[in-house]
């Protein structure tokens, strides 16, 4: 099985499909994952098969691998689009998010103005207010919600929590008044059990455009699998379907782009 884990706290930049060349922030262990989702689509692997003996970075660790990574590329003549919170697992889960989001900005004001950051999030925390306030400090809120069935919750992104309701995660995000980029995952195939996880019909798209339509955020992205899974059996979206369910959701007149 091949699976990803990122070194910690720095990582790239890698060229991302959907924001360009980025520099990625990754919050979590340098030897292991840690993340409220156990998704079976996961680059980085099952939680199980990856647990860390390493310690997160600390606020100050961060801030310093960055500026130092910063200072090489504006040296170096290397330019990010953006400065990406990602990795391996949940990065509003750390306990100085708020803190080194303001760090970031400080950074990337003073090295590469024209950058945007991005956090990457599968929506666990942000019943936090701290992550909230965080949240509405960057330029890309790039939040999680793959569908709004529970069962298909539960079979394919599998919280981690029993207390993960996903009508709470939708008031939760309209709670940022449209500061918020939805990304979904769209898939086909059969799960190692057998069940198929195709939600690109009606009966998933459907209910998850009207939660859309609900939360109104200010952009959408739609991608489907790029690279190897843990489970075996998960299939691309074919590109005729990703490009109908972004158009349904421009015609909501939110933007939507999709990544396949």
């Amino acid at each position: 099985m091949a699976t990803i884990i990122y070194p910690s706290p720095i990582f790239g930049p890698v060229h991302s499909r959907r924001l360009g060349i980025s520099l990625g922030i990754n919050l979590q262990p340098a030897d292991g994952k840690v993340c409220t989702f156990d998704c079976i689509y996961c680059e980085c692997g099952f939680n199980a098969d990856h647990i860390p003996t390493l310690r997160r970075p600390s606020r100050e660790e961060v801030s310093e691998a960055l500026e130092s990574r910063l200072k090489q590329m504006k040296a170096e003549g290397e330019t990010p689009d953006v400065l990406t919170f990602a990795g391996n697992g949940e990065p509003t889960g750390h306990p100085q998010f708020e803190e080194i989001i303001e760090d970031t900005v400080r950074l990337r004001d003073s090295y590469f103005p024209n950058a945007r950051i991005s956090v990457l999030s599968n929506s666990t925390f942000i019943h936090r207010e701290q992550v909230r306030r965080a949240l509405m400090k960057v330029d890309n809120n790039i939040l999680k919600l793959d569908t709004v069935d529970p069962e298909y919750i539960a079979m394919t992104d599998r919280p981690t929590s029993r207390n993960y309701d996903v009508r709470k995660i939708i008031e939760e995000m309209k709670l940022f008044e449209g500061h918020i980029i939805i990304q979904t995952m769209f898939m086909k195939g059969r799960d190692d059990n057998g069940n198929d996880v195709d939600n690109t019909g009606d009966k998933y798209v459907e209910p998850w455009l009207e939660a859309v339509k609900e939360i109104c955020p200010m952009e959408v992205m739609i991608y489907t699998i790029d690279r190897e899974t843990p489970e075996h059996g998960l299939q691309k979206a074919g590109k005729e379907e990703m490009e109908a369910i972004r158009r349904r959701v421009e015609e909501l007149g939110i933007e939507c782009t999709a990544s396949y």
